[in-house]
């Protein structure tokens, strides 16, 4: 007869039970790495605020140098941890599936670059969000993991990839459910069906330690949403469309270098990158100067207290912010869009309703969720990261009805913003692959 102390030590040195542990600790150690990143951020940012309060002309002297250096390190000892993060995410799972290396994207060296460097940034007052460099840092972490699984073919590379990423977003906007809903809609389309249960459970156990460390918090504080009833049908369609537009627009300029490659512009950021960053965040200086600090910064603090004490933004709130926010994307600093565009999306929202003298917080929840969307093109997620914030439930149909709308519209003015920027990182790869190959002999 065997032991009960037998069949649990089989049990738990089976193979399943060993890769669930080493998953589980990957997941952990991500949501730890991305508490830290948050903390950090959070750190920069109000070491900034504090520094320019006092000294106003501070960013005209700091911010360049902070940009350059961070570029110099970016381009000598990190590359690969340049922008959001998101489309080599996405580019990896990819390349992952074909057999190739991915390690020029995510890696543990560019999961610490991308902490470190951007938060470096984020003391220069830099327009860029930690969420989507999160999302970077989560899928190399859990890429890294994968060599100690006890056989690699039970949990394929791209879906670890995948659920790292994911991980990433629920860990940076304490929100499992919007983590998940990145997965399918944005990262990787799909799961497999064999081991979706598995990968799910690191993603929630991910935003769950992100929940324990940071507490139950909303990522931009609280909406004080009153009962709403049909007059909310023109706003919905407002905001759907006019954020869809801007949101397009967004997007398709920050393809501009993309599109057109050869363009003098981007032919000479290519040469000087260094110098070429360090234009850019004296523009964002400008910005910041002529906006009265409204457009230095991930937007965090700002619409947090847009948000939670009710307060109206100036005119020039969502123009400073959109075009810092492009500057700072154009400049190569490792830093993401998600947390800018929702500020962006919170800064016009709040000069609609003072214009047209509407309740002031549907409209902003309304326009950050519609401005969002049409920038990522994920009308879930986007829909969900908002819903977190409000406890009314009636507003759910009209924040996904806004998302639809934006994205549709967003759509028709060009393709999605992040796959499309992934496939610059898979031409690379491709361009690699054909000069390793020897020629006829």
């Amino acid at each position: 007869m065997i032991k009960p102390f037998t069949l649990i030590h089989r049990r738990f040195t089976s193979i399943r039970w060993r890769t669930r542990v080493t998953l589980w600790t990957a997941a952990t150690v991500a949501g730890l790495l991305v508490v830290m990143f948050t903390r950090l951020a959070d750190l920069a940012l109000s070491q900034f605020a504090q520094q320019t309060a006092e000294r106003p002309w501070l960013p005209f002297i700091y911010t360049p140098l902070i940009g350059m250096f961070v570029v110099w390190l970016t381009t000598r000892f990190f590359n690969g941890s340049q922008g959001s993060g998101i489309p080599q995410v996405i580019a990896a799972t990819k390349l992952a599936k074909q057999g190739k290396s991915v390690d020029k994207l995510v890696s543990l060296r560019i999961a610490f670059g991308k902490i470190g460097l951007g938060t470096l940034a984020l003391t220069g007052g830099f327009s860029a969000g930690r969420e989507g460099p999160s999302v970077q840092v989560a899928a190399s972490i859990m890429h890294f993991f994968h060599r100690f699984l006890p056989n690699g073919r039970i949990v394929r590379v791209e879906d670890l990839i995948l659920a790292g990423g994911a991980a990433g977003i629920a860990a940076a906007f304490n929100t499992p459910l919007a983590g998940i809903a990145f997965a399918v809609e944005e990262l990787g389309r799909k799961l497999e069906t064999r081991t979706s249960g598995v990968l799910l459970s690191t993603i929630i156990l991910s935003g769950m330690v992100a929940i324990a460390l940071q507490g139950n918090y909303n990522y931009f504080g609280h909406f004080d949403v009153q009962e709403i009833g049909r007059d909310i049908l023109p706003p919905i369609l407002a905001a759907g469309i006019g954020c869809g537009l801007l949101g397009g627009l967004f997007s398709r300029i920050l393809l501009w270098p993309q599109r057109h490659h050869r363009f003098v512009l981007w032919e000479w950021r290519r040469s000087h990158p260094v110098w070429f960053a360090g234009i850019c965040a004296m523009i964002v200086a400008i910005l910041g100067w002529l906006s009265a600090g409204t457009s230095f910064g991930s937007g965090y603090g700002i619409t947090s207290q847009v948000i939670n004490n009710d307060i109206s933004l100036p005119w020039h709130a969502p123009i400073t912010r959109f075009l810092a926010t492009i500057i700072t994307y154009f400049s190569g600093i490792p830093g993401g869009i998600f947390a800018p565009s929702l500020a962006i999306g919170a800064a016009v929202g709040s000069n609609v309703a003072e214009l047209f003298g509407l309740a002031l917080q549907p409209i902003i929840a309304l326009c950050m969720v519609g401005f969002l969307a049409a920038v990522t093109q994920s009308p879930i997620t986007s829909a969900i990261i908002v819903m977190e914030m409000i406890d009314s439930h009636e507003m759910v149909i009209s924040l996904m009805a806004v998302a639809l709308i934006a994205k549709a519209v967003s759509s028709r003015m060009g393709p999605e913003l992040y796959q499309q920027l992934a496939r610059e990182f898979l031409h690379a790869a491709e361009r690699e692959d054909t000069l390793r190959k020897p020629g006829p002999a």
